[in-house]
């Protein structure tokens, strides 16, 4: 159930030329998997912000959000000491499974959910292999972080300034990485040909333009096998074989 609630900055501070690590103190408790994501209220601005939880623990959360529009612009100038209202814990997010050996792929703003779930899963003794696809070196974020989990990390980047040069299939064949069961977040032409080029099952993260953000106003809907699903409700994470690409 999501909780309504007023957060204050902690810290702000950007990763990259365009991409925000933003720590919030407040009420967490309505936080339970990884891979939900918060709605946060702008002042004039009509329509909350919709951003995925990177990782949380009681009274602290943490978002990476990317400057793409008049938003998320406003939320990279705001400082410590801010309050913003958020509505907090909504959707689906990942849940754990019993194969051992995991991958988690994630592409751009994608890869932030899988932190906070590769520190429980980790935490669960999984064998955790990282795969991040970013454009190019420059635009690489968290890798660090996911090394110091524990995880093995491997990084592909298009134009290959650094890691392996293509997409993260091209990573997950170059670095031979073996998994039973995968997680992924990022654009949907990445989770499309990792869904097509996996053999075995998997969950996916999806992104929709959202109105509401709890499941009201139907704009962010997804064709499944099981009918049209909302991204904001019933997922943004559906199982692989669920999807209609």
């Amino acid at each position: 159930m999501a909780n309504k609630g007023v957060f204050t900055i902690l810290s702000n501070a950007p990763l990259t030329d365009s991409v925000w690590e933003m720590h919030l103190a407040g009420d967490t408790s309505a936080v339970t998997h990884a891979g939900q994501f918060v709605n946060i209220e702008l002042e004039g601005l009509y329509l909350r912000r919709p951003i995925s939880i990177s990782d949380w623990q009681e009274g602290e959360l943490t978002i990476i959000y990317k400057v793409v529009g008049e938003g998320t612009a406003r939320l990279a100038q705001m400082k410590a000491g801010v309050e913003l209202d958020l509505l907090v814990g909504l959707g689906n997010g990942f849940w754990s499974v019993p194969e051992e050996r995991v991958v988690l792929v994630g592409g751009g703003v994608g890869v932030p959910p899988l932190y906070g779930l590769a520190r429980r899963l980790m935490a669960e003794g999984k064998s955790v292999s990282v795969v991040l696809g970013f454009n190019t070196a420059a635009e690489i974020f968290l890798c660090q972080k996911f090394e110091e989990l524990g995880a093995r990390v491997v990084v592909a980047t298009m134009d290959g300034s650094a890691g392996v040069k293509g997409t993260v299939i091209d990573a997950i064949r170059a670095e031979s990485v073996e998994y039973d069961y995968f997680y992924s977040c990022g654009p949907l032409p990445m989770l499309r040909a990792l869904c097509e080029q996996s053999s075995g099952e998997g969950q996916v993260s999806l992104e929709e333009r959202m109105g509401c953000g709890f499941g009201i106003c139907m704009g962010c809907t997804h064709e499944t096998h099981s009918g049209h699903k909302r991204i904001c409700k019933e997922g943004p994470v559906l199982l692989k074989s669920d999807v209609v690409w």
